[in-house]
C-alpha cells in the first residue's frame, strides 16, 4: 500500500493528460499562454471569485498576496499577521519573506484549525490581517472571524492549500460559499499530492479585488506590466501551459475525486473503533474535502512502527510546529501547548480516491490488533 499513489491517480485521467501535453507540445508556447488563461478563468467559475492569478507555486501565492499589500501600502514591514501555529511552515515563510510579524495563535483541539476565539486578544494597532488555513481539508469560517476582521478593518487570508473543494455554511465576504473565495485573498497550491494536484510545482492566487490582482500578475512576471518596462521590484513565478493543461483536465474531477475522500473519512469513522484513538470529527460533510486523515494518539511513535511492519505507510503532519523550528529560533519559548501536544500525538492515514472499503477495513484491524 501506498501512503499517497499518484501514479494509479492519475492513471485513471492518462488519456486525456496524454492529449493535452501533445497539444501543448505541438503549440510551440509553453508560457503565459491560452491554456493558462483558460485554466485561470475555470477556476475563477468554480470558486465564485473574479480572478484567478497563476503561479509557480502555493508558497509563492502567498508571499505575492503579502508582498502585493506592502507595494499598495496597506501594509509595512514589522506589521503584525495573526497566524495559526499549527499548519505547515510555509504560512510562516511567506509572512517573514515580507518583513512582517506572525503572530501565533493555537489551533483548535477538536478542529486542528486557528482557533477564533483566541484571535481577539492578540489582535494590537500593529495587526493588519488575519491568515485562516484550511488544515487537512477542513474548512476555517465562521461569523466570528467576520466579525473581528470588520470591526478591527483586518484583511483575511486564506491558506487554501489543503482544501480546493471544500465549502462553508457561512457565505465568505462577496456572497460565495467556497473556500478560495471567503476572504479578501487566497492562497491555493497544485503540489501533485494535493486534491486537485499538478504534474509538477504549481499554485494560484483567487481574490475578487482588482487592483490587487492585476499588483500580483506584474510582480509574479519581474514586476513588469509591459516587457522590459518594470514597475515593480518584482520575481519570475508563473505557471507553465503544461501544467495549467494537466490542471484543466483534472479540475473537471475535483468535487468527484472529494466525494471518493468523503467516503473513505466515513469508512474509517465507521471501521476505526478503539478507546485509544481520538478520530477526527465530522460536523459539515461539504466543509471537508479531507486531503489528510489525522487521528491522534498519545502512542503514536509504537503505533506507526507497527504499521509500517503490516505494510501501511503513515505519515505525521506535522511533527515539529513552525515556532519550534531552528529557523524560527526567537519564536522557540512561546508558550503554544496546543499546537505542541498535536505535534506529539497526530498520525495521518491513507486517504484518497483510490482508497477502498478493504484497505480501511484491512488499516482499522491493524490498528485494532495493535
Amino acid at each position: 500500500m501506498k501512503f499517497q499513489d499518484l501514479q494509479q491517480i492519475n492513471a485513471r485521467y492518462a488519456d486525456e493528460l496524454k492529449k493535452v501535453a501533445s497539444e501543448v507540445i505541438d503549440s510551440g508556447w509553453y508560457l503565459q499562454g491560452k491554456r493558462v488563461a483558460a485554466f485561470e478563468n475555470q477556476l475563477s467559475d468554480y470558486l465564485g471569485c473574479r480572478y484567478t492569478v497563476s503561479v509557480g507555486n502555493g508558497l509563492d501565492a502567498l508571499r505575492l498576496i503579502f508582498k502585493a499589500y506592502i507595494v499598495r501600502g496597506l501594509m509595512q514591514p514589522g506589521d503584525e499577521i495573526i497566524v495559526p501555529a499549527n499548519t505547515f511552515i510555509a504560512t510562516i515563510l511567506a509572512i517573514t519573506d515580507n518583513g512582517l510579524k506572525p503572530v501565533f495563535v493555537d489551533p483548535d483541539i477538536q478542529t486542528f484549525n486557528l482557533d477564533i476565539e483566541k484571535v481577539e486578544m492578540k489582535i494590537t494597532e500593529r495587526t493588519r490581517a488575519i491568515v485562516v488555513v484550511h488544515l487537512y481539508g477542513r474548512c476555517c469560517w465562521n461569523e466570528e472571524l467576520k466579525h473581528l476582521a470588520e470591526k478591527y478593518r483586518l484583511r483575511v487570508i486564506e491558506d487554501n492549500a489543503q482544501a480546493i473543494g471544500a465549502v462553508s455554511r457561512v457565505e465568505g465576504f462577496n456572497g460565495t460559499y467556497k473556500t478560495g473565495a471567503l476572504g479578501d485573498a487566497a492562497a491555493i497550491s497544485f503540489y501533485p499530492a494535493k486534491n486537485l494536484g499538478a504534474l509538477g510545482d504549481a499554485g494560484a492566487i483567487t481574490t475578487n479585488d482588482t487592483e490587487l490582482a492585476d499588483v500580483i500578475r506584474a510582480l509574479a512576471n519581474y514586476g513588469s506590466i509591459e516587457k522590459y518596462i518594470n514597475v515593480y521590484q518584482g520575481l519570475n513565478s508563473r505557471m507553465d501551459e503544461l501544467q495549467a493543461a494537466f490542471l484543466s483536465v483534472k479540475l473537471k474531477y475535483l468535487d468527484k475525486e472529494n466525494r471518493a475522500r468523503r467516503q473513505v473519512a466515513i469508512w474509517y469513522d465507521k471501521y476505526l473503533n478503539h478507546q485509544d484513538i481520538i478520530k477526527p470529527s465530522i460536523e459539515s460533510p461539504e466543509g471537508h474535502v479531507w486531503h489528510q486523515y489525522v487521528i491522534r494518539t498519545v502512542r503514536r511513535e509504537e503505533l506507526r512502527s507497527y504499521l509500517e511492519k503490516q505494510g501501511i505507510p503513515t505519515m505525521i503532519h506535522y511533527p515539529i510546529p513552525p515556532h519550534k523550528q531552528f529557523c524560527y529560533h526567537q519564536y522557540n519559548d512561546l508558550d503554544l501547548p496546543v499546537s505542541v501536544l498535536l505535534s506529539r500525538e497526530v498520525l495521518s492515514l491513507p486517504v484518497s480516491p483510490v482508497i477502498t472499503e478493504s484497505d480501511v477495513i484491512e488499516i482499522s484491524s491493524c490498528i485494532a490488533d495493535f
